[in-house]
């Protein structure tokens, strides 16, 4: 419950301070006053959202302070409002966030105003009145099913980056395999090739000598026209004179000795040239060899070292690529197994919701008629939304037949402004029951209404008084009649400044107040009288 407000420096108010009490208090003015200063100023002390125009032209701050009783403890909250566009929070002595601020003015106080019952008229907020009116049931079960969500959005998620993973698994796996076999096939062994070289060199090398050597001794002996041949022929004109020349027999002995030396050479020659082992499809072989040894290198790695590093890290990966596939079942099991749990718990709370639904829109149904809505049908109905959300699975939708006959429809294509009023009157009360807020504030919630109507949410709002605290800015009289405490905003002038000020009424003054309310500027003894017997029914009402 509010029990006191300050307020300096906010627009036209100056300074207010204010008790405030239990049971039904109202507040009127002229129009103009500063009624909507004092409404944002308890809107700033909720936790609304500050504004550096609302300091007063002048002043650096401005400050709103509020004494809350909330579980038998007093609360200070107090606002700060830069001209410079700062602003500071406290509870007590201690600094807070907004958010800090809000979620304990949430359980403080409720702000109703004009706006709130365009509220109504969205489809999106039914749900959410529903919720609020069995929530100690519903709230547990709302919490899982969002839990659920998050879990079931999230496990979605890594099976779509699994899926997207293993888009192209076949395909890699073919290319895997195909390189893997072709290193496989070859049979490659660490260090070959640098043998297979050595021996490619000494084998070319034998082909080189074994030539050399091979022409050489055809030279020297095995063809017609040799070295040996050439010497016969030499050797024969010489023994022709030998008997007939010491000199030449001289010549014959010498050019006979080197016969054979060099016949000796040229089989020593053919020797050497018989032992070479040389063999051209060896040389082919190993030139292939080499040369595919080559192509793997060129595709996989410098060494062979390097190809069979690149054979294993590519088994790894397609060991790796089973592994997708066996997590997108893993994940879809999982994302199902999150579901068919969402699933259970939105069906849950569907049903939960379908029982307050039903409870909700019978006491609605009774308030309206309490509400003069006499031959009014207010039912909420049920849809499904296509998948899941955090609130589960459920549309509803508030509608209302306001007379006989006619059949049901959206609030916002048959309720007027007077209806919604009275409508949204109607849920403050029923919800005001279990939400566990002490303190209501209506900002003219007698919109669009009057006469007997006027008197039956004055009624109304009397009887929710008995439980709550109600802090009510209103324009008709018989709410103000009904008013437990009256307050009264003006606001007056001098050459350079304006002022907004709030008293608390006594007893004459409620009179005076309920009599201006009536007749305006003219106040007479009869419009006293009126004044006084209003105050008198709407105390005989309670």
């Amino acid at each position: 419950m509010i029990t006191h407000i300050s307020v300096k420096d906010l627009a036209t108010i100056e300074n207010i301070d204010i008790d405030m009490h239990k049971g039904l208090n109202v507040i009127t003015g002229e129009t103009g006053a500063g009624k909507s200063v004092f409404v944002e100023a308890l809107s700033l002390a909720l936790g609304s959202r500050a504004d550096s125009s609302y300091v007063r032209t002048g002043c650096d701050k401005a400050i709103v302070q509020m004494i809350c009783e909330h579980n038998n403890n007093d609360i200070l909250i107090t606002r700060e409002i830069s001209s410079t566009g700062k602003n500071m929070c406290r509870i007590d002595d201690r600094i807070v966030t907004l958010g800090e601020l809000q979620e304990l003015t949430g359980k403080l106080a409720d702000i109703h105003g004009q706006y709130d019952n365009q509220s109504l008229l969205k489809v999106e907020n039914h749900l959410k009145l529903v919720d609020a009116y069995e929530k100690g049931a519903i709230s547990p079960i709302k919490r899982k099913v969002a839990e659920y969500y998050d879990n079931y959005i999230d496990a979605c998620r890594r099976l779509k980056e699994a899926e997207q993973k293993a888009e192209n698994v076949d395909q890699q796996k073919e290319y895997l395999r195909y390189r893997i076999d072709e290193i496989e096939k070859a049979g490659l062994i660490v260090g070959e090739d640098e043998r297979h070289k050595e021996e490619l060199e000494i084998m070319e090398n034998n082909e080189q000598i074994y030539g050399a050597l091979d022409r050489a001794f055809n030279n020297a002996y095995a063809r017609e026209g040799s070295a040996l041949d050439r010497l016969d022929d030499v050797i024969a004109p010489i023994k022709e004179i030998s008997g007939i020349s010491r000199e030449a027999a001289g010549f014959e002995d010498e050019i006979s000795d080197f016969y054979y030396r060099f016949e000796d050479i040229a089989n020593r020659i053919r020797d050497m040239r018989d032992r070479i082992v040389f063999n051209r499809e060896r040389i082919e072989e190993l030139n292939d060899r080499l040369y595919f040894i080559g192509e793997l290198k060129a595709k996989y790695g410098e060494t062979i070292d390097d190809i069979l590093n690149y054979k294993d890290q590519m088994e790894h990966e397609l060991f790796d690529l089973a592994d997708i596939e066996a997590d997108v079942d893993s994940r879809f099991l999982e994302k199902s197994r999150i579901e068919e749990m969402l699933k259970n718990e939105t069906e849950s709370l569907s049903r939960l919701r379908h029982s307050a639904a039903y409870n909700l829109q019978s006491k609605i149904q009774n308030e309206l008629e309490n509400l003069n809505f006499k031959d009014a049908t207010f039912s909420i109905s049920f849809g499904q939304k296509e998948g899941y959300d955090p609130n589960g699975t459920d549309v509803i939708e508030f509608l209302l037949s306001a007379n006989t006959g006619e059949p049901l429809k959206p609030l916002s294509k048959i309720a007027s402004g007077g209806e919604m009023s009275r409508i949204m009157l109607a849920f403050k009360k029923v919800i005001g029951e279990y939400d566990g807020i002490d303190t209501m504030i209506f900002d003219e919630i007698d919109s669009g209404i009057s006469g007997e109507t006027a008197a039956i949410v004055s009624k109304e709002l009397s009887q929710i008084a008995q439980n709550h605290q109600i802090i009510c800015i209103t324009h008709l009289p018989p709410i103000a009649a009904a008013a437990d405490h009256n307050y009264r905003i003006e606001k007056s002038a001098d050459k350079e400044r304006t002022y907004t000020t709030m008293s608390h009424l006594s007893d004459n003054e409620k009179i005076t107040e309920i009599a201006r309310l009536l007749a305006g500027i003219n106040i007479s003894d009869i419009t006293l009288a009126s004044a006084k017997e209003m105050i008198a029914i709407a105390a005989h009402v309670k």
